[in-house]
């Protein structure tokens, strides 16, 4: 074959790479926000999706939305029989995303155990048991990707965000671990860590006019994200765009971590 030949090929290879036909996709957190959003397009660029959250009503919309091959499973991440049944009933999958998060904004000295169980409980926890159940699976089909929601709490924080952080930090340390040890077996795990979206999980602070200013003004875009901005990342991490990639996180905050954003200087 010549060399412009070859080239041809190449390129039309190019043109399918973030094709996601043929691909079945376990979508963790499917019901709202950035999930949702990640669900759609999941579907939209071909993927077989399997819609899972605790609400039933949320979830039966998301997959009429999507139409075609999409279903709905109820599952709730905090019981450990849950996710295991979700697993064994959805069979053999081409990738696992997952976004479900709580905060309690709280400093330390007020944080109960209680409060601290909450959120490390679906922060850290549940993705412990997807990565526990899903990932030996994965490995024995021959491969797939991961991909957990992070946040960019995980590297910067504040006053009243150390446990959220904290669990957000440790989620992207699983992450890691996971693509230490299901690489051999060709399965992949990343984390997205975004910065401020405009979800349920921010909607009180959006709330208070100065917080919601201070936050957009924080990122080099001046704003808040939306979650349809979150998939792109998602599908790139599902997709054969990225099969040599791996155990990494990819940011996408509209540079809030890329500028120290005190003030804005004289130029």
């Amino acid at each position: 074959m010549s060399a412009l030949a070859d080239g041809a090929v190449q390129a039309h290879a190019y043109g399918s790479i973030f094709d996601l036909t043929g691909k079945r996709v376990a979508m963790v957190g499917a019901a709202s926000g950035i999930g949702r959003e990640c669900a759609l397009a999941l579907a939209a660029n071909g993927a077989t999706v399997l819609a899972a959250d605790r609400d039933r009503d949320a979830l039966d919309s998301v997959v009429r939305a999507m139409g075609g091959d999409a279903s709905a499973h109820v599952v709730d991440l905090l019981d450990v029989g849950a996710v295991e049944a979700f697993a064994d009933g959805v069979g053999s999958i081409d990738a696992l995303v997952f976004t479900p998060a709580m905060n309690i904004r709280k400093p330390l000295e007020r944080y109960t155990d209680a409060d601290f169980e909450m959120v490390t409980q679906l922060n850290l926890a549940a993705p412990f048991r997807l990565l526990r159940t899903f990932g030996p699976r994965m490995a024995a089909a021959g491969g797939g990707s991961i991909v957990g929601f992070s946040s960019i709490r995980a590297v910067t924080v504040e006053p009243g965000q150390g446990v959220y952080a904290a669990s957000k930090a440790a989620l992207e340390m699983l992450l890691r671990t996971a693509a230490s040890e299901f690489g051999a077996h060709g399965v992949r795990a990343n984390a997205i860590r975004p910065g401020v979206v405009e979800t349920a999980l921010t909607e009180g602070l959006r709330a208070n006019s100065d917080w919601n200013e201070a936050y957009a003004r924080k990122s080099a875009l001046r704003r808040w994200a939306k979650p349809s901005e979150m998939v792109g990342a998602a599908l790139y991490l599902v997709s054969d765009a990225s099969t040599f990639v791996t155990g990494s996180i990819l940011t996408v905050d509209g540079g809030w971590t890329a500028q120290d954003g005190r003030f804005d200087p004289p130029m």
